[in-house]
Protein backbone atom coordinates (compact mmCIF):
# COMPACT_ATOMS: atom_id res chain seq x y z
CA UNK A 1 0.00 0.00 0.00
CA UNK A 2 1.95 3.24 -1.26
CA UNK A 3 1.61 5.38 1.31
CA UNK A 4 0.64 3.64 4.09
CA UNK A 5 4.10 3.96 5.24
CA UNK A 6 3.87 7.44 5.42
CA UNK A 7 1.76 7.45 8.43
CA UNK A 8 3.77 8.38 11.12
CA UNK A 9 3.31 9.88 14.39
CA UNK A 10 3.61 13.67 13.31
CA UNK A 11 1.60 13.01 10.54
CA UNK A 12 -1.03 11.91 12.71
CA UNK A 13 -1.11 14.75 15.03
CA UNK A 14 -1.24 17.06 12.60
CA UNK A 15 -4.33 15.28 10.32
CA UNK A 16 -6.32 13.53 13.52
CA UNK A 17 -7.80 15.93 16.00
CA UNK A 18 -8.37 13.53 18.66
CA UNK A 19 -4.47 13.22 19.22
CA UNK A 20 -3.87 16.50 21.07
CA UNK A 21 -0.45 14.83 23.04
CA UNK A 22 2.79 13.51 21.96
CA UNK A 23 2.63 9.77 20.59
CA UNK A 24 4.23 7.02 19.45
CA UNK A 25 2.95 5.00 16.08
CA UNK A 26 4.07 1.24 15.64
CA UNK A 27 3.07 -1.09 12.63
CA UNK A 28 0.76 -3.70 13.71
CA UNK A 29 -0.22 -5.87 10.76
CA UNK A 30 -1.69 -6.10 7.78
CA UNK A 31 -3.72 -7.46 5.03
CA UNK A 32 -4.33 -7.67 1.05
CA UNK A 33 -6.56 -4.03 1.23
CA UNK A 34 -5.60 -2.49 4.71
CA UNK A 35 -2.70 -1.60 7.39
CA UNK A 36 -3.00 -1.52 10.93
CA UNK A 37 -1.16 0.23 13.38
CA UNK A 38 -0.86 0.74 17.19
CA UNK A 39 -0.78 4.49 18.81
CA UNK A 40 0.23 5.11 22.13
CA UNK A 41 -0.60 8.63 23.41
CA UNK A 42 -1.73 10.59 26.38
CA UNK A 43 -4.84 12.06 27.33
CA UNK A 44 -5.30 14.99 29.01
CA UNK A 45 -5.14 13.56 32.94
CA UNK A 46 -1.62 12.04 31.93
CA UNK A 47 -2.80 8.70 31.56
CA UNK A 48 -0.85 6.36 28.83
CA UNK A 49 -3.70 4.96 26.35
CA UNK A 50 -3.78 2.79 23.09
CA UNK A 51 -5.57 2.67 19.81
CA UNK A 52 -5.89 0.58 16.97
CA UNK A 53 -5.59 2.01 13.72
CA UNK A 54 -6.30 0.84 10.18
CA UNK A 55 -5.38 2.62 7.16
CA UNK A 56 -6.69 1.95 3.67
CA UNK A 57 -6.48 4.18 0.18
CA UNK A 58 -8.83 4.93 -2.94
CA UNK A 59 -12.53 5.17 -3.12
CA UNK A 60 -13.13 1.39 -1.86
CA UNK A 61 -10.85 2.17 1.13
CA UNK A 62 -12.80 5.03 2.09
CA UNK A 63 -16.24 3.48 2.41
CA UNK A 64 -14.86 0.26 3.69
CA UNK A 65 -13.32 2.72 6.63
CA UNK A 66 -16.78 4.71 7.18
CA UNK A 67 -18.89 1.80 6.76
CA UNK A 68 -16.65 -0.02 9.64
CA UNK A 69 -16.94 2.77 11.96
CA UNK A 70 -20.78 3.35 11.77
CA UNK A 71 -21.26 -0.20 11.64
CA UNK A 72 -19.41 -0.60 14.61
CA UNK A 73 -20.57 2.64 16.17
CA UNK A 74 -24.01 1.09 16.16
CA UNK A 75 -23.24 -2.13 17.44
CA UNK A 76 -21.11 -0.74 20.54
CA UNK A 77 -24.26 1.78 20.92
CA UNK A 78 -26.18 -1.52 21.95
CA UNK A 79 -23.56 -4.03 23.55
CA UNK A 80 -21.09 -1.75 24.79
CA UNK A 81 -17.57 -3.21 25.61
CA UNK A 82 -19.01 -6.52 23.16
CA UNK A 83 -16.93 -4.56 20.51
CA UNK A 84 -14.28 -2.31 20.31
CA UNK A 85 -15.56 1.45 20.87
CA UNK A 86 -14.70 3.38 17.89
CA UNK A 87 -12.81 7.03 17.74
CA UNK A 88 -13.19 8.39 14.50
CA UNK A 89 -12.09 8.28 10.68
CA UNK A 90 -11.53 10.05 7.95
CA UNK A 91 -9.15 11.44 5.31
CA UNK A 92 -5.36 12.22 5.96
CA UNK A 93 -4.44 15.64 4.55
CA UNK A 94 -0.97 14.87 4.97
CA UNK A 95 -1.81 11.93 2.97
CA UNK A 96 -4.01 11.78 -0.03
CA UNK A 97 -5.15 9.25 -0.93
CA UNK A 98 -5.50 7.16 2.32
CA UNK A 99 -7.67 6.91 4.94
CA UNK A 100 -7.86 5.49 8.45
CA UNK A 101 -10.50 4.63 11.03
CA UNK A 102 -9.71 4.63 15.10
CA UNK A 103 -11.18 2.36 17.73
CA UNK A 104 -9.52 1.21 21.33
CA UNK A 105 -6.66 -1.30 21.18
CA UNK A 106 -6.94 -4.32 22.75
CA UNK A 107 -4.61 -7.23 23.16
CA UNK A 108 -6.56 -9.99 21.62
CA UNK A 109 -6.09 -14.13 22.14
CA UNK A 110 -6.71 -15.24 18.93
CA UNK A 111 -9.30 -18.22 20.15
CA UNK A 112 -13.13 -18.66 19.44
CA UNK A 113 -14.39 -17.21 22.88
CA UNK A 114 -16.60 -19.81 24.82
CA UNK A 115 -20.03 -19.95 23.93
CA UNK A 116 -22.23 -19.21 26.76
CA UNK A 117 -21.20 -15.38 27.54
CA UNK A 118 -20.36 -14.90 23.64
CA UNK A 119 -23.63 -15.91 22.70
CA UNK A 120 -25.70 -14.02 25.16
CA UNK A 121 -24.10 -11.06 23.88
CA UNK A 122 -24.61 -11.63 20.29
CA UNK A 123 -28.33 -12.68 21.46
CA UNK A 124 -28.81 -9.06 23.31
CA UNK A 125 -27.00 -7.51 20.02
CA UNK A 126 -30.52 -8.55 18.06
CA UNK A 127 -33.18 -8.61 20.73
CA UNK A 128 -32.07 -4.83 22.26
CA UNK A 129 -31.45 -3.14 18.38
CA UNK A 130 -34.08 -1.03 16.93
CA UNK A 131 -33.84 -0.25 12.95
CA UNK A 132 -34.79 3.46 12.67
CA UNK A 133 -38.47 3.39 11.64
CA UNK A 134 -38.76 -0.24 11.40
CA UNK A 135 -36.81 -1.01 8.40
CA UNK A 136 -34.53 -3.57 7.11
CA UNK A 137 -30.61 -2.58 5.43
CA UNK A 138 -28.27 -0.17 6.39
CA UNK A 139 -27.19 3.18 5.12
CA UNK A 140 -23.79 2.00 4.34
CA UNK A 141 -24.37 -1.21 2.77
CA UNK A 142 -26.28 -2.16 -0.75
CA UNK A 143 -25.01 -5.67 -1.88
CA UNK A 144 -26.10 -6.90 -4.80
CA UNK A 145 -26.57 -10.43 -3.93
CA UNK A 146 -26.48 -13.44 -5.54
CA UNK A 147 -26.04 -12.61 -9.35
CA UNK A 148 -23.09 -10.32 -8.30
CA UNK A 149 -21.24 -13.22 -6.86
CA UNK A 150 -21.97 -15.19 -9.57
CA UNK A 151 -20.21 -13.00 -11.74
CA UNK A 152 -17.15 -12.08 -9.59
CA UNK A 153 -16.70 -15.99 -9.24
CA UNK A 154 -16.89 -16.27 -13.61
CA UNK A 155 -14.57 -13.27 -13.48
CA UNK A 156 -12.33 -14.37 -11.03
CA UNK A 157 -12.74 -18.47 -11.93
CA UNK A 158 -13.60 -18.54 -15.21
CA UNK A 159 -17.34 -20.14 -16.06
CA UNK A 160 -18.97 -22.51 -13.52
CA UNK A 161 -21.00 -25.29 -15.62
CA UNK A 162 -22.09 -27.13 -12.80
CA UNK A 163 -24.48 -23.71 -12.06
CA UNK A 164 -25.88 -23.77 -15.03
CA UNK A 165 -30.09 -24.46 -14.80
CA UNK A 166 -29.59 -24.03 -11.03
CA UNK A 167 -30.23 -20.50 -10.57
CA UNK A 168 -33.87 -20.43 -11.64
CA UNK A 169 -34.73 -23.51 -9.92
CA UNK A 170 -33.50 -21.45 -6.69
CA UNK A 171 -35.38 -18.53 -7.21
CA UNK A 172 -38.82 -20.02 -8.29
CA UNK A 173 -38.60 -22.70 -6.14
CA UNK A 174 -36.18 -23.51 -3.42
CA UNK A 175 -36.25 -19.63 -1.62
CA UNK A 176 -40.06 -19.31 -2.02
CA UNK A 177 -40.23 -22.61 0.17
CA UNK A 178 -37.72 -21.90 2.96
CA UNK A 179 -38.66 -17.85 3.26
CA UNK A 180 -42.14 -17.84 2.66
CA UNK A 181 -44.10 -19.49 5.40
CA UNK A 182 -42.04 -16.97 8.00
CA UNK A 183 -43.96 -13.94 6.68
CA UNK A 184 -47.43 -15.30 5.81
CA UNK A 185 -50.44 -16.21 8.41
CA UNK A 186 -50.01 -13.20 10.27
CA UNK A 187 -46.46 -14.01 11.18
CA UNK A 188 -43.34 -11.03 10.77
CA UNK A 189 -40.09 -10.49 10.74
CA UNK A 190 -38.42 -7.63 13.41
CA UNK A 191 -35.29 -6.01 11.53
CA UNK A 192 -32.63 -5.71 14.00
CA UNK A 193 -28.67 -4.83 13.94
CA UNK A 194 -26.59 -8.11 13.14
CA UNK A 195 -23.17 -8.17 12.98
CA UNK A 196 -23.16 -9.16 9.11
CA UNK A 197 -19.89 -11.02 8.91
CA UNK A 198 -19.39 -12.88 11.59
CA UNK A 199 -16.73 -15.73 11.23
CA UNK A 200 -14.00 -16.94 13.65
CA UNK A 201 -11.45 -14.24 12.16
CA UNK A 202 -13.78 -11.67 13.11
CA UNK A 203 -14.12 -12.56 17.24
CA UNK A 204 -11.28 -13.00 19.83
CA UNK A 205 -11.09 -12.66 23.41
CA UNK A 206 -9.84 -9.90 25.55
CA UNK A 207 -6.65 -11.37 26.89
CA UNK A 208 -7.07 -8.43 29.98
CA UNK A 209 -10.93 -9.32 30.96
CA UNK A 210 -11.40 -12.85 29.00
CA UNK A 211 -14.32 -11.25 27.90
CA UNK A 212 -15.42 -12.07 24.00
CA UNK A 213 -15.24 -9.32 21.19
CA UNK A 214 -16.54 -9.37 17.72
CA UNK A 215 -15.10 -6.65 15.25
CA UNK A 216 -14.68 -5.83 11.68
CA UNK A 217 -18.48 -5.76 10.83
CA UNK A 218 -20.40 -4.89 8.05
CA UNK A 219 -23.97 -4.42 9.56
CA UNK A 220 -27.15 -3.94 8.38
CA UNK A 221 -30.50 -4.17 10.06
CA UNK A 222 -31.91 -7.72 9.57
CA UNK A 223 -33.96 -10.77 11.29
CA UNK A 224 -31.34 -12.35 13.58
CA UNK A 225 -31.90 -16.25 12.37
CA UNK A 226 -33.28 -15.10 8.16
CA UNK A 227 -32.70 -11.66 6.07
CA UNK A 228 -36.03 -10.31 5.02
CA UNK A 229 -36.04 -9.87 1.76
CA UNK A 230 -38.56 -9.82 -1.22
CA UNK A 231 -38.70 -12.96 -2.99
CA UNK A 232 -38.96 -11.22 -6.24
CA UNK A 233 -35.90 -9.27 -5.74
CA UNK A 234 -33.46 -11.94 -4.17
CA UNK A 235 -30.79 -11.97 -7.01
CA UNK A 236 -30.85 -8.20 -5.91
CA UNK A 237 -30.63 -7.50 -2.02
CA UNK A 238 -28.45 -9.48 0.43
CA UNK A 239 -30.12 -12.49 2.00
CA UNK A 240 -27.24 -12.90 5.15
CA UNK A 241 -27.50 -15.13 7.52
CA UNK A 242 -26.00 -13.62 10.93
CA UNK A 243 -25.69 -17.85 12.11
CA UNK A 244 -25.19 -18.90 8.21
CA UNK A 245 -21.48 -18.33 8.41
CA UNK A 246 -21.06 -20.79 11.25
CA UNK A 247 -23.08 -23.22 9.12
CA UNK A 248 -18.71 -24.10 7.74
CA UNK A 249 -16.37 -25.84 9.84
CA UNK A 250 -13.90 -23.57 8.61
CA UNK A 251 -15.28 -21.07 10.51
CA UNK A 252 -14.78 -22.91 13.93
CA UNK A 253 -18.40 -22.52 15.43
CA UNK A 254 -19.39 -26.05 16.19
CA UNK A 255 -23.68 -26.88 17.05
CA UNK A 256 -22.84 -25.73 20.51
CA UNK A 257 -22.80 -21.90 19.66
CA UNK A 258 -25.92 -22.67 17.41
CA UNK A 259 -27.65 -24.48 20.30
CA UNK A 260 -26.70 -22.19 22.71
CA UNK A 261 -27.69 -18.86 20.90
CA UNK A 262 -30.82 -20.68 20.16
CA UNK A 263 -31.38 -21.29 23.82
CA UNK A 264 -31.81 -16.98 24.07
CA UNK A 265 -34.19 -16.77 20.79
CA UNK A 266 -36.16 -19.33 19.27
CA UNK A 267 -35.65 -20.65 16.41
CA UNK A 268 -37.89 -19.16 13.70
CA UNK A 269 -40.94 -21.44 12.42
CA UNK A 270 -41.26 -23.70 10.91
CA UNK A 271 -38.75 -25.02 13.41
CA UNK A 272 -38.39 -28.31 10.77
CA UNK A 273 -36.89 -26.03 8.08
CA UNK A 274 -34.13 -24.44 10.04
CA UNK A 275 -31.22 -26.53 9.08
CA UNK A 276 -32.12 -25.93 5.21
CA UNK A 277 -32.77 -21.74 5.45
CA UNK A 278 -29.28 -21.92 7.31
CA UNK A 279 -28.05 -24.12 4.15
CA UNK A 280 -29.34 -21.39 1.78
CA UNK A 281 -27.94 -18.62 4.24
CA UNK A 282 -24.17 -20.07 3.84
CA UNK A 283 -24.24 -20.00 -0.01
CA UNK A 284 -23.46 -16.83 0.04
CA UNK A 285 -20.50 -17.09 2.06
CA UNK A 286 -19.22 -19.88 0.04
CA UNK A 287 -19.55 -17.72 -2.85
CA UNK A 288 -17.35 -15.01 -1.26
CA UNK A 289 -14.95 -17.69 -0.60
CA UNK A 290 -15.24 -19.27 -3.95
CA UNK A 291 -14.75 -16.15 -5.70
CA UNK A 292 -11.48 -14.73 -3.07
CA UNK A 293 -10.06 -18.06 -3.54
CA UNK A 294 -10.77 -19.67 -7.60
CA UNK A 295 -8.42 -22.05 -7.57
CA UNK A 296 -10.05 -23.69 -4.47
CA UNK A 297 -12.81 -25.95 -5.91
CA UNK A 298 -14.05 -27.07 -3.12
CA UNK A 299 -15.78 -23.74 -2.42
CA UNK A 300 -17.96 -23.88 -5.74
CA UNK A 301 -18.40 -27.46 -5.20
CA UNK A 302 -20.50 -26.82 -1.74
CA UNK A 303 -22.30 -23.75 -3.40
CA UNK A 304 -23.80 -26.20 -6.22
CA UNK A 305 -24.20 -29.49 -4.00
CA UNK A 306 -26.05 -27.93 -1.62
CA UNK A 307 -28.22 -26.00 -4.29
CA UNK A 308 -28.55 -29.36 -5.74
CA UNK A 309 -29.69 -31.18 -2.44
CA UNK A 310 -32.25 -28.26 -1.74
CA UNK A 311 -33.66 -28.47 -5.27
CA UNK A 312 -34.38 -32.03 -5.00
CA UNK A 313 -36.16 -31.62 -1.70
CA UNK A 314 -38.18 -29.05 -2.56
CA UNK A 315 -39.29 -29.75 -6.43
CA UNK A 316 -42.79 -28.19 -6.12
CA UNK A 317 -41.76 -24.86 -3.88
CA UNK A 318 -44.17 -22.86 -1.98
CA UNK A 319 -47.25 -24.25 -3.83
CA UNK A 320 -45.94 -27.62 -2.61
CA UNK A 321 -45.86 -26.53 0.95
CA UNK A 322 -49.50 -24.51 0.98
CA UNK A 323 -50.88 -27.93 -0.86
CA UNK A 324 -49.54 -30.10 1.81
CA UNK A 325 -50.61 -27.08 4.56
CA UNK A 326 -54.48 -27.26 3.22
CA UNK A 327 -54.23 -31.33 2.83
CA UNK A 328 -53.48 -31.81 6.38
CA UNK A 329 -55.64 -28.63 7.98
CA UNK A 330 -58.65 -30.78 6.44
CA UNK A 331 -57.68 -34.06 7.68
Amino acid sequence: MNGAHSVTAEVIHADIPAFKYPLAVAWHESSAWAQSYKINTINEEGEQESYFMKVSQGEHGRKALHGEFESTSSIHAVVGDFTPKPIAWGSFKSIPGSHYYICKFYDLDQVVPEPSEFCAELAALHTKSKSPKGRFGFKMFFIKGFKHLLALNIQRGGPWEAMEGLETAMLEKVIPRLLKPMETDGRSIKPCLVHGDLWCGNAAVDSHTGRPLIYYPSSFYAHNECRHLSLSKFFHRQILDELGNWRPERNKFPSVYFNTYHSHIPKSFPEEDYDDRNALYSMRFNMQAAAIFPDEESFRESVTDEMKRLIAKFPDGHEGYEKLAETSTAA
